[in-house]
């Protein structure tokens, strides 16, 4: 049976960046992103199957955002399947695009972290069926394994940006207090997944992994307000929007109807 319609849908974010130029060589250039429309400073840019949208907010004077800070950890980018996410890690590989920062196996998904040319922490994952996610004591129970890198390269055939069906997986924020943050996005709808993470929470809807996922690894460090990085993102909920909310960290969460 197909699954049934869902509740929750990441929709999109919007960065505040300080070299416009720069930011779009990585993400158009080399991740493939289209420019879908373009009105002052603000730029808006999607895959091709227009899953998602990430609006950048282009203004040269902001000072770059020091990590880590309170804000964006990350944003994750969700690929179709193993075989997409082989050919964008080539791909970036072979453009000699700066080292990953990181890779991990974490039981529901296979995982590699970069950051854009300004610091923004970025994802590319993909997930395993459902029915292979790990439990313990019948809870989701994610970790961090090695990621199995000859694995995951050997299903590549054509090296290449962001499949089209790349979807905005989910975001993960620094934030000051886990149980403010909890209290936040469970009044969104989300259930917490997974909460014996040392520092670390996490919320979904539908039955996923998480949708978003927190943590106090930035220990209360602020970002100038006027810096660069995450300005909001966008959710859409069933049976609820439109809506402009602020979140732990002010950013601006805008709901929309689903």
């Amino acid at each position: 049976m197909p699954d049934p319609r869902p509740t929750l849908v990441l929709r999109g974010l919007t960065l505040r960046v300080q070299n416009l130029e720069r930011q779009l060589r990585f993400y158009q250039g080399l991740l493939g992103l289209e420019v879908v429309r373009r009105e002052g400073n603000r730029l808006k840019l999607a895959p091709a199957g227009g899953q998602f949208s990430l609006e950048l907010v282009h203004e040269p004077r902001a000072p770059l955002r020091p990590r880590p800070t309170l804000g964006l950890y990350h944003f994750a980018l969700l690929l179709p399947n193993r075989r997409a996410l082989g050919e964008v890690v080539q791909h970036l590989l072979d453009a000699r695009y700066p080292t990953f920062e990181g890779a991990s196996d974490h039981g529901v998904s296979e995982a590699l972290y970069l950051s854009d040319p300004e610091g923004n922490g970025i994802e590319l994952y993909r997930d395993r069926p459902k029915a292979e996610w790990p439990q313990r004591n019948n809870r989701l129970s994610m970790g961090n394994q090695p990621l199995d890198y000859f694995g995951l390269l050997s299903e590549v055939k054509t090296p290449g940006p962001l499949d089209p069906a790349t979807r905005l997986g989910h975001i993960h924020l620094h934030v000051a207090d886990l149980d403010e943050a909890e209290a936040f996005f469970t009044g969104l709808g989300m259930e917490v997944t997974q909460r014996d993470f040392p520092g670390a929470r996490f919320f979904a809807a539908d039955g996923y992994h998480h949708h978003v996922g927190v943590n106090l690894w930035a220990q209360n460090r602020l970002a100038p307000a006027d810096a660069t990085g995450l300005l909001g993102y966008r959710i859409a909920l069933l049976g609820r929007g439109p809506e402009t909310l602020r979140d732990p960290n002010g950013a601006w969460v805008w709901l929309e109807p689903l």
